[in-house]
């Protein structure tokens, strides 16, 4: 049965390649329906999306003739070329007619469908790029460029709404809608584009953000993506004059709510569930400049703790497993945790790498990873591959929860069930911090429901690259140099170490790094792991 499914799979991958190549494709999408380009997006209002060079690129540096028959672009270039972000890069003192007779040139290679440079995220991202960029896209230019113009434009759009069902990533389909939207606006389109796309567009909020309006994939990464596109496609509504859906309205002040409560450090993002290092000051300004204004005064969020005060930040994944269908870029760290001391990271996770690298990219998503307790070598949940991707198998429920905040005395207790099949047991964590002593207390316990046979167990606490570790002489200790900030490191009745690993903090790089390690073996029926980390 797989093998006939696999066929019948392939065969009708097949058939709607053809399908799509065909004269009779061709022709339903080239439907157009207005000619009148009527509002004229701000190109500042994609700021937050994308990376301005402060160099500008001359126009006149480009082989014009030759810029789409280069066979030796790579993958990321080819995509970065065919986007056009580029253009947002363009010294505006360039020749318009240059700039207009590119994108000719590009019409001319490729106004029929092709995989390639039809590709859905390509797609949307070039038809952004193309509106917002009008001053040099199309102002200036005679009826014909602008009669071409206006009709691939509208093609691209009918093709983006034809597939839109079917692309498999939530963020293209969010990138999707928002051009269909603005080509809505643009073209004050209400009946085939725009109603069809903010219909849609709230259709993805409810499948995509739970209740309170937090990604059900627990990504933070994931949240600010969502509003950043949420405000771009409500600043389009406003700016054109436009009612904005008021779904849109309520979509962005829970994601704003999500975005407050992680931001309070934006130096020091925290490295949970597929979250890099970004630097979040270049959004938050751009967020000032429209007036949107976000506030979050709760202790718990989305499945995640942090507490704080003028000094000291502490944060805790105490989330269950999101549906296994969200877990593309989720790591398996329940109840690891990060420490930021005057702003800089003293206990850190090792972050996400992302890129196309199937061995670092499982490595990142382990236990090992995240400062949390591994038992035999072993993940709190396994994984499993599917199309180059690992998702959750089985995922890990959060059995018990409570935290107490106070001025001076703080607290988080949570445990999980992820060893409970394979070891029969329970992992319980309670850490409290005592703000006048400095001091972080941390108690592990492995619950076991059944005592057969023992295991191993290690406890990981992960440094940045350049923070320093040395083990005392007497190997009751661990030093750590945070900068100009001194701590130190104890666990009575277990044997500490320092090891070497790897730090993925950054986007699609990797680095080593230290972690300090508790190793033991489990011989009772409730184990007790105690450590502090203290200033010194």
């Amino acid at each position: 049965m797989i093998y006939i499914n696999r066929f019948f799979f392939n065969l009708l991958n097949q058939l709607r390649k053809l399908y799509l190549n065909s004269k009779f494709y061709d022709k339903k999408i080239s439907k157009i329906y207005s000619n009148n380009f009527i509002y004229k997006p701000s190109p500042h209002l994609l700021s937050s999306l994308i990376n301005y060079q402060k160099k500008k690129i001359k126009i006149e540096d480009f082989s014009v003739n030759e810029i789409w028959n280069d066979k030796n672009l790579s993958q990321k270039e080819y995509k970065s070329l065919n986007s056009f972000y580029w253009f947002f890069s363009l010294d505006l003192k360039s020749s318009k007619q240059t700039m207009q007779s590119i994108i000719s040139n590009w019409v001319n290679n490729n106004d029929k469908y092709n995989n390639k440079s039809w590709e859905f995220d390509l797609t949307a991202k070039r038809i952004i790029s193309w509106l917002s960029c009008h001053n040099i896209t199309y102002e200036g230019s005679n009826n014909n460029y602008k009669n071409e113009f206006n009709r691939i434009i509208q093609k691209q759009t009918n093709h983006l709404i034809n597939e839109i069902n079917r692309s498999e990533l939530l963020d293209d389909k969010l990138i999707g809608c928002a051009s269909i939207i603005l080509v809505g606006l643009c073209y004050q389109n209400e009946k085939n584009y725009l109603s069809f796309a903010s219909s849609l567009l709230k259709k993805i909020s409810k499948l995509t953000l739970d209740n309170h309006g937090f990604p059900k994939s627990r990504s933070i990464k994931q949240l600010i993506f969502y509003l950043k596109y949420f405000i771009l496609i409500r600043e389009w509504f406003k700016e054109s004059q436009i009612n904005i859906p008021e779904h849109i309205d309520e979509t962005i002040y829970y994601l704003g709510q999500g975005y407050a409560f992680f931001n309070e450090n934006p130096d020091n993002n925290f490295l949970f569930n597929g979250n890099n290092k970004s630097n979040n000051i270049n959004f938050d300004n751009y967020l000032k400049r429209l007036g949107y204004k976000f506030k979050n005064d709760n202790q718990e969020f989305g499945g995640y703790i942090v507490f704080k005060n003028k000094k000291i930040c502490l944060a805790m994944d105490a989330g269950s497993t999101p549906n296994l269908k969200y877990t593309k870029d989720y790591q398996s760290g329940t109840l690891s945790f990060e420490i930021i001391s005057n702003g800089k990271k003293l206990i850190t996770n090792c972050g996400y790498y992302k890129k196309n690298n199937n061995k670092l990219n499982q490595l990142s998503k382990s236990s090992a990873t995240q400062n949390t307790l591994i038992i035999d070598d072993n993940s709190s949940c396994k994984f499993k591959q599917i199309n180059n991707a690992y998702f959750v198998k089985k995922g890990i429920k959060i059995i018990k929860k409570n935290s107490t905040f106070n001025k001076n005395y703080w607290r988080m207790n949570a445990s999980h069930d992820g060893y409970l099949k394979k070891y029969n047991s329970i992992h319980e964590r309670e850490i409290e911090f005592y703000p006048e002593e400095m001091s972080f207390i941390g108690i592990d316990k492995i619950i076991r429901k059944k005592t057969n046979y023992n295991y191993k167990f290690d406890i990981r606490f992960h440094v940045e690259p350049g923070v320093k570790l040395m083990k005392t002489q007497d190997n009751k200790t661990i030093l750590i140099q945070l900068r100009d900030e001194g701590w130190k490191f104890t666990c009575d009745n277990y044997d500490i170490n320092i090891d070497n690993g790897l730090y993925f903090g950054n986007k699609n790089l990797y680095s080593e790094n230290q972690n300090i390690f508790i190793t033991g073996i489990t011989n009772n029926q409730t184990q007790n792991i105690k450590w502090e980390i203290k200033k010194i």
